[in-house]
């Protein structure tokens, strides 16, 4: 492979702000693998955000790339996963699988898309000087003639646009909207993008916590719901604090801990019970050699969380701690306060809405 921008290279981030800033270019935020593509006639390299090759999990990609890419470029852009007209992040987490013969049935099973956003370089051209208006222009020539599973991510100036895209495509599964200043070029692992993602907050059942890598504070708090039937399901957890409340968190917890015996989630080291509740995280794939313990609670301490969306029946990402509630009771800690997102259809999104 022998392009002007070489692998591996670290995609450009956003920071998050609480509003969707005036005069630049708008897009979807999706929800899935950030993905840098470097094609060189047959040669396909995907990169991950952090520079780790994604390549050997997505073969139906690399074929499609082949057959809708320029024959030599750098594409920036998000590899996702759909199910019934709505992204699916738990199916394209399924793709990261060590077994070819699981990723390849996979492939066939629940196939993967990509939406590309920019461009990094075309022929023999770096595109890292160039502004994100003209990257832009380059991009809609380059896949002009581009078919599914790939794809080119709707973009506008008009923020009123904007915010319509943020209040409805929430309901195919995306996370918000990003706003890129049109002078901008490109800069990796650098955050010079902006995010704006949705915010709403859930009472939630404290059932224990894992401890911090620094020592015996706490490191994160693990937070239940219950369903219907009155279970406590693990549903996420909250985990940004200074280190002096950590230990002050520890502290406060200290009377509530209890008996894995006596816990409702007694059974998570098992990786059977987990077919049938959601429970919290034993060692994985994800996790390596990770230390996946905690200290189980007396459920009986509930907290409000700040969350962005939901994934099925789990918070998609980490929540917001915001306060403690000693007004409400466990008991009442269930997913029936969880907003319901009006569904909206991924193909409306991909055209533009």
């Amino acid at each position: 492979m022998d392009l002007p921008v070489m692998p591996p290279v670290k995609p450009m981030l956003a920071k998050s702000v609480s509003t969707i800033p005036p005069g630049m270019q708008y897009e979807a935020k999706w929800d899935g693998y950030r993905a840098i593509v470097h094609r060189d006639g047959e040669e396909v390299v995907i990169g991950s955000r952090t520079g780790k090759p994604l390549t050997r999990y997505f073969p139906e990609l690399v074929t499609a790339f082949r057959d809708s890419l320029p024959p030599r470029c750098v594409i920036d852009g998000e590899i996702v996963v759909a199910h019934e007209g709505r992204l699916d992040f738990d199916r394209l987490s399924e793709r990261i699988h060590p077994a070819d013969s699981r990723v390849r049935l996979l492939a066939e099973q629940t196939p993967a898309s990509l939406i590309a956003f920019d461009i990094l370089a075309v022929n023999d051209d770096s595109l890292l000087s160039t502004s994100q208006a003209d990257r832009r222009s380059v991009l809609e020539a380059a896949l002009a003639d581009a078919a599914p599973p790939v794809h080119l991510a709707p973009a506008t100036t008009d923020p009123d646009v904007a915010r319509q895209w943020f209040e409805r495509y929430e309901g195919a599964g995306l996370d918000g909207v990003v706003a890129k200043p049109l002078d901008l070029p490109y800069r990796p692992d650098t955050r010079v993008m902006f995010k704006i993602k949705h915010e709403r907050t859930a009472d939630c059942v404290v059932a224990g916590y894992r401890t911090h890598r620094s020592g015996p504070v706490v490191g994160s708090l693990l937070l239940g719901l219950y369903d219907s039937e009155g279970f406590l399901q693990h549903v996420g957890v909250c985990a940004a604090f200074p280190m002096k409340r950590r230990a002050e968190l520890a502290e406060e917890l200290e009377p509530l801990r209890t008996v894995f015996a006596d816990h409702p989630w007694a059974a998570w080291a098992d990786p059977a019970a987990h077919e049938g509740a959601r429970l919290p995280g034993t060692q994985n794939r994800w996790s390596g050699k990770k230390d996946q313990s905690w200290v189980p609670l007396r459920p009986e301490r509930v907290c409000e969380v700040a969350y962005d969306h939901m994934e099925g029946d789990r918070f998609r990402h980490t929540t917001q701690f915001r306060r403690w509630r000693p007004d409400r009771t466990p008991s009442g800690c269930t997913y029936g306060q969880l907003e319901e997102v009006v569904r909206y259809d991924l193909a409306e999104v991909l055209s533009g809405g």
